[in-house]
């Protein structure tokens, strides 16, 4: 069987997605590009416990 590399019709998507019955298809949510890409303030907090239990798990292998 031969595809072209190029998708030409919007069905023709995710090779997982295509084979999903559709009642569970119907209750996907398209999600926008913009909200993914949002910074929130959980995102930081994750960033900065991240930060300083990284830095203290080196101190103490340091010392």
């Amino acid at each position: 069987m031969r595809r072209s590399l190029v998708l030409t019709d919007e069905s023709a998507r995710h090779w997982f997605r295509r084979r999903l019955p559709p009642h569970v298809k119907r209750d996907l949510i398209p999600i926008p590009a913009e909200a993914l890409w949002r910074l929130t303030v959980d995102d930081v907090r994750g960033v900065a416990s991240t930060y300083v239990a990284s830095t203290l798990a080196i101190l103490a292998f340091i010392i």
